[in-house]
């Protein structure tokens, strides 16, 4: 069940502060909550909740409000709520009445929080913010023009037309993987957890329901695996020799669960989705051992998290990555979007065409230009391009032509180049300081979340920071102009 909050807390002035406490109004977390349109993202968050019965749920703005500060500058759960209950202009940005002593929320709490903020639902506050800040700054601009254009003639509705047809604006495209916080996968590794998690099953079984432990072989195993993990020079053969030995002792733990299956003794649903993890990996890792090779479909590289795969990147200081792929659209204004996502190693060059045309959707018109990698120079988009007058960034396809290239379009190609440097800007922004680095969350939707709120978070901060510059511009302009009045009236 969900409550939309009451305004008890409608602006600054509203908020209790105890005797002896004095917050600056000026603080940026107070003017960002006074930015961020809480009711409305309330109203779309309260549709989730269809019931009326049961124990009423947290308000958006403390679910998100907290999620939002926890993304800034990276707390774990529980020193979240540390800085939650020590500081009063957090506790103001999440929603709270006054300032209070009492932690405002539990550390676990924070896991429902991200589970129930999904990713659609940032989206969606994400999409909401840009065309807000889109809007204003288009008022902006427009107070800043005093004189009008000298009219060229034709009625209103020619004029509007013209102007939809026109491509207007920059849209920048690029992928990247955000990396999940898992250790390397190797094979002899992930069957040693395998056969210990299946140990911990076994172990279970017999004291639930007054089994003799079988024989595992438990230390034998746990020394082979150890003589190869700490070993200072690994062979092939030798490494081959441990991962044999791996198979047999998951093999023999896997068959000794099967006869207590069939004798009618059932596991826990966390155990029955583990064992579905560990059987695949075993038919991966049997299948490589067999077949004396390296990759197969869909393989696995961690058993918690089993939706992870490798994504071939041919980075050079990682040319594989273990984690979430996404495509990221950059607007005129520098402001991501995530056109897609998938934890599959997906063709980059798919997204552009459905990138374009969600950025006609929003703007009413395609982009002058697009500037994205090769990998997106495919035959297929660049005839669409064409066939809609967007002028995509890059060399044609095919060998490089004998004519040289004249001034003006290698002035063109070295703009283009320096402009797609916002893609990866963001991107590095977004690693670098808002968790997109390292996603430490377990879950599949969480971890969707996760990168979702980086990206969202991201774009908050960089409004923030070009509102705070343009009052900054403003404040020096009126400055500098009274100076000049008073100048004059001398």
């Amino acid at each position: 069940m969900y409550k939309c909050t009451d305004n008890s807390q409608s602006n600054f002035l509203s908020f209790n502060q105890p005797l002896g406490l004095h917050m600056n109004p000026e603080n940026r977390w107070i003017k960002m909550a006074d930015a961020i349109p809480w009711k409305i993202f309330e109203k779309k968050y309260s549709r989730l909740f269809k019931g009326k019965n049961g124990r009423v749920a947290k308000p958006l703005r403390l679910a998100l409000g907290s999620l939002i500060i926890q993304t800034k500058y990276q707390y774990s759960d529980r020193e979240l709520v540390e800085q939650l209950t020590e500081n009063p202009y957090y506790q103001y940005f999440i929603g709270l009445p006054g300032y209070q002593e009492e932690a405002p929320i539990d550390a676990s709490t924070l896991v429902l929080f991200r589970k129930r903020l999904k990713m659609d639902i940032i989206m969606e506050a994400n999409e909401y913010m840009l065309d807000a800040f889109k809007e204003k700054d288009s008022n902006d601009k427009k107070d800043d023009d005093h004189t009008d254009p000298p009219s060229s003639g034709g009625t209103i509705e020619q004029k509007t037309e013209q102007q939809d047809a026109e491509n207007k604006g920059t849209l920048m495209l690029d992928a990247t993987c955000a990396p999940s916080n898992i250790r390397y996968p190797q094979d002899f590794s992930l069957l040693n957890e395998a056969r210990e998690k299946l140990e911990t099953i076994i172990i279970r079984f017999c004291k639930s329901y007054g089994f003799s432990r079988p024989r595992m072989y438990r230390k034998q195993a746990r020394k082979n695996y150890l003589a190869l993990a700490k070993a200072k020079k690994r062979s092939a053969k030798r490494i081959r020799a441990t991962i044999r030995k791996q198979l047999a002792y998951i093999k023999r733990d896997i068959k000794y669960l099967e006869n207590y299956m069939e004798d009618g003794y059932a596991p826990t649903s966390k155990e029955i989705s583990l064992l579905m993890t560990i059987y695949k990996l075993y038919e991966q890792q049997q299948y490589m051992y067999k077949n004396k090779v390296h990759s197969v479909a869909n393989r696995i590289v961690s058993i918690t998290q089993p939706w992870i795969r490798p994504i071939v990147r041919g980075k050079t200081k990682s040319p594989v990555e273990f984690g979430a792929k996404f495509d990221l659209s950059i607007d005129d204004n520098g402001l991501g979007r995530i056109e897609q996502i998938s934890y599959e190693a997906y063709n980059e060059s798919t997204v552009l065409i459905e990138a374009v045309k969600r950025f006609k959707e929003r703007t009413g018109y395609y982009p002058e230009r697009l500037l994205a990698d090769q990998i997106y120079r495919t035959r297929e988009n660049r005839n669409f391009c064409k066939k809609h007058g967007i002028r995509l960034s890059g060399p044609k396809l095919g060998r490089p032509s004998l004519a040289k290239q004249s001034a003006q379009e290698k002035k063109q190609e070295y703009q283009d180049n320096t402009d797609r440097i916002e893609v990866e800007r963001s991107f590095s922004l977004s690693k670098r300081c808002y968790g997109m680095g390292l996603i430490k969350t377990k879950l599949y939707e969480t971890t969707l979340s996760s990168i979702a709120l980086s990206v969202f978070v991201t774009n908050l901060f960089k409004i923030q920071s070009r509102i705070l510059f343009t009052l900054f511009l403003l404040i020096d302009l009126l400055m500098y102009q009274t100076a000049d009045f008073e100048l004059e009236t001398v």
